[in-house]
């Protein structure tokens, strides 16, 4: 079930960012590194400034009264599109097919908002880029972006174009 998530849920994002983060990037990043980005990406101010934005929207994916994941993503980000800032699973969640069914809600949200393009960024060394791929996303770019404290994110930019 993907339901919306309102501020009482910023903890529960938290604890799921932590898990599914200390999970994927455990072979790409350095532990310092994953710990300044949870930092930096999912301090209560932040989640709280993205929860103020109208077009920041987050959604909690649970099966069994259990959260197993979730999704950040911003409405017109660019003029037509939506940016998928954030999907995440706890390890025992992927491979179930979760995944694709949020990725088929931000879809369709995207559309339902107006917008004509999905965007994400995903570490060149991140296995979800083929997940993506397989889901009909391109890259159309790549990118490193400083984040401060002498950590870089070597990205590729990843897009989908919703069909009308």
């Amino acid at each position: 079930m993907i339901k919306k998530a309102t501020q009482k849920d910023i903890p529960t994002i938290q604890n799921l960012a932590k898990e599914s983060w200390n999970s994927a990037y455990a072979n790409i990043l350095e532990q310092e590194q994953i710990d300044y980005m949870l930092g930096l990406m999912y301090s209560e101010s932040t989640l709280q400034t993205h929860f103020e934005n109208p077009n920041y929207q987050y959604y909690l994916i649970e099966e069994d009264e259990v959260f197993l994941g979730f999704i950040g993503f911003e409405f017109h980000s660019k003029p037509n599109t939506t940016k998928l800032h954030r999907i995440y699973f706890v390890k025992e969640a992927q491979g179930i097919g979760l995944g694709k069914k949020a990725l088929e809600f931000v879809k369709t949200e995207t559309e339902n908002a107006g917008d004509k393009r999905l965007t994400l960024t995903v570490n060149k060394n991140n296995n979800a880029k083929s997940f993506y791929e397989s889901q009909g996303f391109k890259i159309y770019d790549e990118a490193i972006f400083d984040i401060g404290n002498g950590y870089v994110m070597d990205d590729y930019l990843m897009e989908f174009n919703i069909a009308k």
